[in-house]
């Protein structure tokens, strides 16, 4: 048992835990059931319910997860308490999944608000261990952000007792709640995270959905290799190619620099909401076009492929929004993200070809985005060798 005090923002070496990959691994757990009710919402053609309850569930799963992420960035002492409250919110994501599938086919929420209440109260403990330590305005802001924890709390309670219309519209407000908290708690004190430690958390768990994603498409094609082989290698090769692609355009540049300006970093932890989400979301996608290929998804050939190609365009657009932009050197070189993400939407009216061609299109913005990065160092160093001169 060891006082849970504020780690230094330059300390030297700070990668993540073994506790946080455990907890990531634990997360994507409902990451992956989230997916999978996706896609059984896409393919039965409630192609809007689905989305909405994905956008609901998924928030509950990333809000919890960055949440403890900046905290642990902050305060992990990795003492027995602090190890015993973060597997309490391991626990109370399992619980969450569990509620997933009831959620989205009987629209109970019950499951799902428990496992969320859990993880938040661990992680109001965790914030009063931490003002119990501190002093001033740190531990003012440490009271704000445990009493704002649990005040959003109540609020939640409505999506088992309100109509059904109502939910998504409370929603839509304690989503804004939530979010609101971490403003309002480090308005004149700000945590201190690492930068360094933050990059390397939201790059992991970047890599952990991903990798999710090519799970979840494996899953879908083995048990029709045999019947529809023809079908199945284009999407297989076109899901590859995005799925690539996407690892390489989010980690081709360092953000962790951007990420000392504070008010980037909130701009830049909450927009990882939608690279999250779209990741996980291509995943799902790629199920319902396999589906789709051997007959088992009740929707058009034109549904099935923007299953794939609108999550892809909102990932690309989202990471050239939060990362590329800021790296990106004359109009050519901004405009390769865009472009691709327009060109990706353009390919969902090709019918059976749609992720095949979204994988090339995709594959041929990495190898664009790396010959102009090219071309512009050259361009660089001849101009520093010519000023030496």
């Amino acid at each position: 048992m060891r006082r849970l005090t504020a780690r230094g923002r330059d300390e030297a070496h700070r990668v993540a835990s073994t506790l946080e990959l455990f907890f990531d691994l634990c997360f994507v757990v409902a990451v992956a059931q989230a997916g999978v009710s996706l896609v059984h919402a896409v393919a039965a053609g409630h192609t809007g319910e689905g989305i909405l309850n994905y956008a609901m569930v998924f928030f509950a799963i990333w809000w919890a997860w960055m949440n403890f992420t900046w905290f642990a960035s902050a305060y992990d002492n990795d003492d027995a308490l602090y190890r015993i409250v973060t597997l309490v919110q391991v626990a109370g994501v399992l619980v969450l999944a569990g509620g997933v599938s009831r959620a989205f086919e009987n629209h109970d929420w019950t499951t799902v608000l428990i496992g969320y209440v859990i993880m938040r109260l661990a992680m109001a403990t965790q914030w009063l261990r931490a003002a119990r330590s501190a002093e001033g305005a740190e531990r003012t802001m440490a009271l704000r952000y445990a009493v704002g924890v649990l005040v959003c709390q109540i609020g939640w309670v409505g999506l088992v007792v309100l109509p059904e219309a109502a939910r998504p519209w409370l929603f839509l407000v304690m989503a804004i709640a939530e979010m609101c908290v971490p403003v309002y708690a480090e308005r004149y004190n700000a945590t201190a995270w690492h930068p360094h430690h933050i990059a390397e958390r939201y790059g992991l768990f970047t890599i952990i959905v991903l990798g999710e994603t090519i799970a979840a498409a494996t899953v879908a094609v083995k048990p029709a290799l045999g019947e529809a082989l023809g079908d199945l290698l284009p999407i297989a090769a076109g899901g590859l190619l995005i799925v690539f692609s996407a690892w390489w355009i989010y980690f081709v540049v360092p953000i962790h620099g951007r990420l000392r300006a504070y008010k980037q970093a909130f701009l830049w932890g909450y927009g990882h909401y939608l690279i999250f989400a779209s990741a996980a979301a291509i995943g799902a996608g790629l199920e319902v076009a396999i589906e789709h290929a051997v007959g088992q998804a009740h929707i058009s050939a034109l549904a099935a492929a923007a299953a794939v190609t609108l999550p892809t365009a909102l990932y690309l657009l989202t990471v050239w929004v939060l990362h590329a932009r800021h790296f990106k050197v004359g109009i050519a070189q901004q405009l390769v993200l865009p472009a691709t993400a327009l060109l990706v939407i353009c390919c969902t009216f090709l019918g059976d070809w749609a992720v095949l061609t979204a994988g090339v299109v995709c594959a041929l913005s990495v190898a664009i985005g790396v010959t102009l990065t090219a071309r512009a160092g050259r361009e660089a160093r001849a101009a520093e060798a010519g000023a030496l001169a």
